[in-house]
């Protein structure tokens, strides 16, 4: 039996703990492997998600031991003291050989153990530049699902923590075992580590085809920190400037500014919520250059400025 210990703190993502311990529950009751799973938090009793459930947790000094150690990320993170009473537990299980795994902004955790030096790590593609800029030795990975070396095991998290779980159980038990878990859960298939996290074009609303301007937009969404004018997607796409805001315009219903600046609101929105980083680094990371244009097209957008979202969601927590 493999025993999987994870580890929770204030403000944890439920579904980056929920997704994966179902695949273990599910190798359970097919027949296909075995595993126990415990939470411990640094406290015993009950830990408060980010959306406000609780899970039970038992003291993190009182667990019997653990061959996989899970981190899941949350917003909690954004507060080192919900986690810093963990990070010995953390660097001994690494020293161990025990197998680590994080989720999403799990990440963070794990970089500030210090486990992740000159490693490729993954972690959700918004929060990709901001580990990248705080951890600069970190090889950071923000558009494959999941990833891992020796014993550390990184994913975006969410729905691709289902994927690394699956991939962890091939690792365990077989190719076989993991392909029953996947069609117990439904799966349409079992996305390798390689996959991309986003699809490259927005949802259409349109009805009008996105196909055509596929690899120019994931190709856009890739290098939102540089300067992305018309003539440099044109030249992409293997057209004139006119042939293409012409084309792209009847693809996608907008002008490729708008499609452009739509992309870097939904990043610059992502690391607002999360909580991750100043006005001016998230204006940055996001293309915008300035917390003020990027205020501009927030307003334009919703009519919220990335401030008011952001003490909006602190008065929920």
């Amino acid at each position: 039996m493999i025993r999987i210990t994870c580890m929770l703190f204030k403000g944890f993502t439920l579904l980056d703990v929920a997704g994966p311990m179902a695949v273990f529950e599910t190798c359970g009751t097919m027949g296909v492997g075995e595993y126990s799973v415990e939470a411990v938090a640094a406290v015993a009793g009950p830990v408060l998600s980010s959306g406000g459930l609780e899970m039970n947790a038992i003291d993190a000094r009182s667990s019997a031991g653990f061959d996989t150690l899970f981190i899941p990320g949350g917003r909690g993170i954004l507060e080192p003291a919900n986690y810093h009473a963990l990070l010995p537990v953390i660097k001994r299980a690494a020293k161990d050989g025990r197998r680590i795994v994080s989720l999403s902004s799990g990440a963070f955790i794990l970089a500030e153990a210090g486990l992740l030096r000159g490693r490729r790590v993954v972690t959700h593609w918004a929060l990709a530049s901001v580990l990248a800029d705080r951890y600069p030795r970190v090889d950071v990975d923000g558009a494959r699902l999941f990833a891992y070396e020796g014993n550390i095991w990184t994913s975006a998290g969410i729905i691709a923590g289902v994927d690394l779980a699956l991939a962890m159980v091939e690792q365990d038990y077989g190719a076989a075992a993991a392909t029953k878990i996947a069609e117990a859960l439904l799966l349409p298939y079992r996305r390798p580590a390689t996959d991309r996290q986003q699809h490259p074009g927005l949802p259409n609303t349109t009805g009008r085809p996105v196909s055509r301007f596929s690899d120019v937009m994931a190709w856009a969404r890739d290098h939102l920190e540089e300067a992305l004018p018309v003539e440099r997607l044109a030249d992409r796409a293997a057209l004139s400037v006119r042939q293409f805001t012409r084309a792209f315009k009847e693809s996608t219903g907008m002008p490729a500014a708008k499609f452009v600046e739509r992309l870097r609101i939904e990043r610059a929105r992502s690391l607002v919520e999360a909580g991750m980083g100043s006005m001016e680094e998230i204006a940055r990371v996001s293309g915008f250059q300035t917390a003020e244009r990027m205020r501009r097209a927030f307003v334009r957008s919703s009519g919220k400025t990335p401030r008011e979202m952001r003490r909006a969601l602190v008065k929920k927590r």
